[in-house]
C-alpha cells in the first residue's frame, strides 16, 4: 500500500490544485466565519504538498449556496469541468461530503476523479479514486455523512413538532398578528392595520369573492410586513393585489387557530434532469397540528370555514361556476339534454342566451345541442322558485323540519345519555385501580388496562356526541315566514343584485336541464331540486325576429286574391274589415298593400285605363319618344293625365290630342332628328 506522500506524484503536481470552498446559507458565512478560514488555509496545506503557488486555485463561488442542487452551485460546475478536461491533479476540502449534499453527484463526480487521476485531500488523508480502498473509504464516509444528516433533520424536525404541540415554535406572524413582550401572539396594536385586515373579512362577506375584495381596495392601501433585509420588521404599506387577498382569507391565523405543517417542501425533477425544491400548501385534512383558539382572532373558526368553502366553490379551474353579475340567472346551473355538457351562456345587443358552445367546440354536438334565449327558460324558472318560496310551502317544509329537529334531538339525548355512562364506568375503573394495593402488580396492571380501555371508549363517545351535535345558525320560524311573504317584492327590486338572485336559485334548486327537437319550437325544462326531487315542464320557444315581423300568411293570400281587379286602397280595407294586422300590428293602409306586391311578386292587373286612354309607356311607343318627354308634358301641362289605380298616369289620347302630339315632335329644337323621323312614321 501506498503512503500518502507517495499517492501524489509529479504527474499531479504539474496539475492544479484547486481549492474547493462552500457553505451552505449566507448566515453561516456570516457568523461560521472561522470555518470559512479554515478552508482558505487549505491553500497553504497544497503549498507544503509541492504544489507551487501560480497552480493552486481556489474556488469560492459557492459561498453561501446549499449543496442540495449542484446545478445551481457555478463554482461546482467549474471544478467538474476542469476534472473532466484532466487540468485538477487534487481537490482540497475539509470534508468529502461538502463537495455535494447529493450521494448521487459526490460519486459522479469521484467517479470522474478515478478516470482522470485526480486526488481528493481533506483532513484525515489522501485519496487516489483509482486505488479500490481508498474509493471504499470515501464510499463509506459519503454513506455516514448521508446518514448524519438524516438523524439531524430527525432531531430538529422532532423537536420543532414537540415545540409546535405545545403551540410555542415561533414562526412568522402574518400581518395584523405580532409576539407581544412574552412571546404571545395578539392582534397588532395598530388600529389601522386592524381596522385594514377586519375590512378584509367584511368585504369578503360582502362581495362574495376575492376579487370584489381587491375592487372594494382599490383606492386605499393594505399594509405588509418586511422580513429580511434593511427593512426587517418594519411595517409597509402597498396595493392589494389578488394573490394577496386569497392568502389573508385562507390564513387560519387570523380565525385563532396555531398550525403546523400546513406546507410541505418537494422535491421535483425537472425534464432536463434537475432537481429542485418546490413548497407546496396541503389541504386542511393532512396539517399535522391544528390548535383552535390559541391566541386572539379576527373571525372565528366557523367563519374560516365558511370563507374556506367560498372560495374553493370560486375558483373555476376546478371545474366550479361561481354566481356572476349578468341578466341570466341560470348560469353555470344549464346542461343540455342532448349531449349532457354544460351550457354556455351569450350576452348580445338584443339579449342574453344559452347556448350549447361546448359541444361545437369538441365537434360532440347534436342536432338537439341549440340555443335558447335566457328569458324564455329564466320566466320559468324564477316562477316556480317564487312557488316554491311561497308561505304555506314554506310552512309544509317547517312542519318537516320540526319532525326532524324531533329526530335528531331524540338522537343527541340517546348520544347523551351513553356519553354519560361510558364517564361513570371510567370513574368506577379508576376508582378500582387507586384502591388496589401498589404491591399487587398483577391486579394493578388488569385494572389500569381497564381504566385506559374505558377512557378509549369515554374519549369516543364525547367526540360522536360532539361531531353529531352542531350549534344550530339557522333562521328562526318567524324570519323565514317574513321571507316568504317579501320574497316577490325583494325578487323584482331594482336594489337586489343579478348575483344575489343567483345564490338563492342555487340553494334551493341543483341544475336546470333543457331539452328540444331541431324541428319544433317546443322546449322541455327539467329541473333538480337540491332537496332531490325533479320536475319536468314545456314552454314555447319564441319567434325568431324574422318571422315574429312577417306579414301574416292570410293578410298575402287574400292580397293574392283580390289583386286582379281591386286597388290598393280597395285591398287594405278588405284587410282591415277581417281583422288582419300588419307585421307591427297596426291596421294597413295602401303602401302596405304596395310594399306586399313588390316584396311577394304580386302582379297588377294588365291595365286600368278607361276608354280611349293611355299610359305613359304607351304613349312615348306611340309618338316615338322616351317616357321622360310625356313626363315632361304632362308636368308642363301640355298633356292631361288622370293618376288611376297603384299610382299610375292615364291619358286621354283621341286623334286631335295625337295629331297636336305628333306636330309638337315635328316643331320641337330639342328633339333630335331620329327622334323626329320616328314619330313621323319614318318621313319627314
Amino acid at each position: 500500500m501506498l503512503t500518502s506522500a507517495q499517492k501524489i506524484a509529479s504527474s499531479h503536481l504539474q496539475r492544479l490544485a484547486v481549492i474547493y470552498l462552500r457553505q451552505s446559507s449566507p448566515r453561516q458565512v456570516r457568523e461560521n466565519f472561522r470555518s470559512t478560514e479554515r478552508q482558505y488555509s487549505l491553500a497553504e496545506e497544497a503549498a507544503r504538498l509541492g504544489w507551487e503557488a501560480e497552480r493552486i486555485l481556489t474556488v469560492d463561488g459557492d459561498l453561501g449556496l446549499s449543496g442540495r442542487d449542484a446545478h445551481a452551485r457555478g463554482g461546482y460546475k467549474e471544478l467538474v469541468g476542469r476534472v473532466c478536461l484532466g487540468e485538477v491533479g487534487a481537490i482540497f476540502g475539509l470534508e468529502v461530503s461538502r463537495l455535494a449534499r447529493s450521494s448521487a453527484e459526490t460519486q459522479r463526480l469521484l467517479e470522474y476523479c478515478g478516470l482522470t487521476d485526480t486526488l481528493v485531500i481533506d483532513t484525515d488523508g489522501i485519496y487516489d479514486l483509482r486505488d479500490f480502498n481508498d474509493q471504499l473509504v470515501l464510499g463509506v464516509k459519503g454513506q455516514l455523512a448521508q446518514a448524519e444528516l438524516h438523524m439531524m433533520a430527525v432531531r430538529l424536525q422532532g423537536a420543532k413538532r414537540h415545540a409546535a404541540e405545545r403551540g410555542e415554535l415561533r414562526f412568522v406572524l402574518p400581518v395584523g398578528l405580532v409576539y407581544d413582550a412574552e412571546g404571545q401572539t395578539i392582534i397588532d396594536p395598530d388600529e389601522e392595520v386592524q381596522a385594514a385586515i377586519a375590512d378584509v373579512f367584511r368585504a369578503f362577506g360582502q362581495t362574495g369573492s376575492a376579487y370584489g375584495v381587491v375592487g372594494v381596495f382599490k383606492n386605499r392601501r393594505f399594509p405588509r410586513r418586511a422580513y429580511g433585509g434593511a427593512w426587517a420588521g418594519e411595517l409597509r404599506w402597498g396595493r392589494l393585489a389578488h394573490a394577496r387577498a386569497i392568502g389573508v382569507l385562507s390564513n387560519p391565523s387570523y380565525a385563532g387557530a396555531y398550525v403546523f405543517g400546513r406546507y410541505r417542501s418537494r422535491r421535483v425533477l425537472r425534464p432536463d434532469g434537475t432537481i429542485t425544491t418546490r413548497t407546496v400548501e396541503l389541504p386542511r385534512s393532512e396539517w399535522a397540528i391544528v390548535i383552535n383558539d390559541h391566541h386572539p382572532g379576527y373571525i372565528s373558526w366557523q367563519e374560516f370555514l365558511a370563507n374556506e368553502q367560498r372560495l374553493a366553490a370560486n375558483n373555476n379551474r376546478n371545474g366550479q361556476r361561481p354566481p356572476r353579475e349578468g341578466a341570466a340567472i341560470c348560469q353555470g346551473i344549464l346542461r343540455c339534454g342532448a349531449c349532457g355538457g354544460s351550457m354556455t351562456t351569450l350576452h348580445r345587443r338584443e339579449g342574453s342566451y344559452y347556448e350549447c358552445g361546448h359541444s361545437r367546440a369538441d365537434h360532440v354536438n347534436t342536432p338537439g345541442c341549440r340555443s335558447v334565449k335566457a328569458t324564455v327558460v329564466d320566466e320559468l324558472i324564477a316562477r316556480r322558485l317564487l312557488q316554491a318560496l311561497a308561505p304555506e310551502e314554506i310552512a309544509l317544509a317547517l312542519a318537516a323540519a320540526d319532525e326532524h329537529c324531533d329526530r335528531r334531538a331524540r338522537s343527541d339525548r340517546a348520544l347523551a345519555l351513553r356519553v354519560e355512562r361510558a364517564r361513570y364506568e371510567a370513574i368506577r375503573a379508576e376508582r378500582a385501580f387507586h384502591a388496589c394495593e401498589p404491591d399487587n402488580r398483577l391486579v394493578a396492571r388488569s385494572l389500569e388496562t381497564r381504566w385506559e380501555e374505558k377512557l378509549r371508549e369515554l374519549k369516543d363517545t364525547e367526540a360522536e356526541l360532539a361531531e353529531h351535535v352542531v350549534p344550530s345558525s339557522e333562521p328562526s320560524r318567524e324570519q323565514l315566514e317574513a321571507l316568504a311573504r317579501n320574497l316577490p317584492a325583494l325578487w323584482a327590486a331594482n336594489s337586489t343584485a343579478q348575483r344575489d338572485r343567483k345564490r338563492l336559485l342555487r340553494a334551493l334548486i341543483a341544475d336546470v336541464t333543457l331539452t328540444s327537437q331541431p324541428n319544433s319550437r317546443e322546449l322541455q325544462v327539467g329541473i333538480r331540486w337540491r332537496s332531490g326531487a325533479a320536475e319536468q315542464h314545456a314552454v314555447q320557444r319564441p319567434l325568431k325576429p324574422a318571422d315574429a315581423q312577417r306579414t301574416p300568411s292570410l293578410a298575402v293570400e287574400l292580397i293574392s286574391r283580390l289583386a286582379p281587379d281591386h286597388t290598393n286602397a280597395q285591398i287594405a280595407e278588405q284587410l282591415n274589415a277581417t281583422g288582419l294586422q300588419t307585421r307591427k300590428h297596426g291596421p294597413f293602409a295602401a303602401k302596405h298593400v304596395q310594399w306586399i306586391r313588390w316584396r311577394h311578386k304580386i302582379p297588377y292587373p294588365t291595365t286600368w285605363a278607361h276608354d280611349g286612354e293611355l299610359t305613359v309607356r304607351q304613349t312615348a311607343q306611340t309618338l316615338g319618344i322616351s317616357t321622360g318627354t310625356v313626363y315632361d308634358w304632362i308636368s308642363a301641362g301640355k298633356l292631361t293625365a288622370r293618376r288611376g289605380p297603384a299610382d299610375r298616369l292615364y291619358i286621354p289620347f283621341p286623334p286631335e290630342v295625337e295629331q297636336q302630339s305628333r306636330e309638337r315632335v315635328l316643331n320641337s329644337v330639342h328633339l333630335p332628328a331620329k327622334t323626329k323621323i320616328r314619330s313621323a312614321g319614318g318621313a319627314v
